[in-house]
């Protein structure tokens, strides 16, 4: 999200400079061409507002360039990968904290070694909340002087960063002083009066722990309604999803955010984040019970939606073709880290499948380069199409949510033998299962009981 962060500074009329070791990161940035921009960071508006405002904005992977444009700069924003390490919930902090030291040994030099010019150092990138303190005491370690630390979590949705950055509904900022405050002050001055935009200044240990704690509450939101209001309209025969849905969600209480079905929370946030914060509690003597079993019962639900065809169709995965349609884990991204499909293709693969055949209409070559990588991609054939992906297959797997989904009805019956299965991970078809039963396809669909062909 720094492209994007940095593009709306730009809009804002500041003067931006954008420093990354990723050379092709940069040359797709700088290239002025909203197609290239895109089709590396796949974000609706990103390229027309870096190529409107390329006055002020500029991508480098030159350090020369970025020591002195730091010279004059008030703040230096730490957007960096910070990769969960192995599954623990323990944060990798190494490519962190080499930036950091990199940036300390520029700053140590601004104004001649002397230093005169103050500048806030602002850690954009979700850290472990007490962060801020290592920040500063790399800075102090290696002769950084007349600098503050701070927090500005970001709080965007993948695919709509752009919007979200624009039109933010809230804005949070951590700093120690007013000093810091005058910073972000200067920095967000376009939203600091704006109507509907909520301008939240607090210390810096509060704003990198709201971070944490708003993706822990959205990801528990989402998998209390795949565990229970979804599971509880599997099983019992009568319950319509969204028929229940529509009731819960008129409770002005409860409200409509995350309450729909899918297979899997999916994403880098959620469950980074999650494990993050059990990390960090139990580390503290705190509790965690309630995180790790929301991350249990996400789990919970992509092998209980996989291990259905087995159980109620006693479907035998060896040998078979199998459609995955859907391969980021949301719409509007090409992002597939903690893909449902992931996931998916995995199982198929451990199951014995012959083939899978995968569509995405922006994530596809993310995909087979991960399974590539892997080096288990002899057995997927990535398409170009819905209806190549679902031709001379034995079950199709609908993993994505991306709005044209809902129109494979017709699709699947001029293409798909009877007594083919479809596994519906999203309910993208839900108001056609009746329609596609009666045409004789088995359905396994998440918040619905098995639909047999009639």
């Amino acid at each position: 999200m720094g492209a994007c962060s940095a593009a709306v500074s730009a809009d804002s009329g500041h003067e931006v400079l954008v420093y990354d070791i990723n050379q092709e990161l940069v040359n797709s940035l700088s290239s002025k061409d909203k197609d290239k921009i895109e089709a590396y960071l796949f974000e609706k508006g990103l390229g027309d507002l870096i190529i409107r405002n390329q006055a002020r904005i500029k991508f480098t992977f030159h350090l020369p360039e970025a020591e002195k444009f730091v010279e004059a700069a008030e703040a230096v924003f730490m957007c960096l990968p910070t990769p969960e390490r192995d599954g623990t919930g323990e944060t990798n902090l190494e490519i962190y904290e080499a930036a950091a030291k990199t940036l300390a040994q520029i700053l140590v030099k601004r104004n001649n070694g002397e230093q005169s010019r103050y500048v806030l150092i602002i850690n954009k990138s979700t850290v472990p909340i007490e962060m801020v303190s290592r920040t500063k005491e790399i800075m102090e370690e290696l002769g950084v002087k007349n600098f503050g630390t701070g927090s500005n979590p970001e709080f965007l949705v993948e695919g709509k960063a752009i919007e979200g950055s624009i039109r933010p509904e809230r804005i949070v900022v951590g700093a120690w002083n007013e000093k810091d405050f005058a910073v972000f002050r200067n920095i967000y001055d376009r939203f600091i009066e704006a109507p509907n935009v909520n301008y939240l200044e607090v210390n810096p240990l509060e704003a990198a722990a709201s971070k944490l704690l708003a993706n822990y509450m959205l990801f528990n939101r989402l998998a209390n309604c795949f565990d229970v209001v979804g599971r509880v309209c599997e099983k019992f025969s009568g319950l319509h999803f969204e028929n229940i849905r529509k009731i819960l969600i008129t409770d002005s209480r409860i409200g409509d955010w995350g309450f729909y079905n899918s297979l899997f929370v999916g994403g880098s946030c959620f469950i980074k984040d999650a494990r993050s914060l059990s990390h960090q509690l139990k580390n503290q003597g705190g509790q965690s019970d309630l995180v790790d079993e929301v991350l249990a019962a996400n789990q919970r639900q992509l092998t209980n939606f996989l291990n259905r065809a087995k159980q109620e169709l006693n479907f035998n995965w060896a040998g078979k073709t199998a459609a995955l349609l859907g391969l980021a884990f949301k719409r509007d991204t090409n992002d597939i880290r903690n893909s449902a499909a992931i996931e998916t293709a995995k199982f198929l693969l451990e199951a014995g499948v012959r083939q899978i055949k995968g569509y995405d209409p922006a994530a596809g070559n993310n995909f087979l380069k991960y399974f590539k990588d892997m080096g288990t991609a002899d057995k997927i054939e990535l398409v170009d199409s819905e209806v190549k992906a679902i031709s001379d297959i034995e079950i199709l797997i609908i993993a994505g949510d991306w709005p044209q989904f809902r129109e494979l009805a017709e699709l699947i019956k001029k293409n798909l033998p009877k007594g083919t299965i479809i596994m519906d991970g999203r309910r993208m078809l839900q108001q056609k299962y009746q329609e596609l039963a009666q045409a004789g396809y088995n359905i396994i669909a998440v918040g619905s009981p098995i639909i047999k062909a009639e």
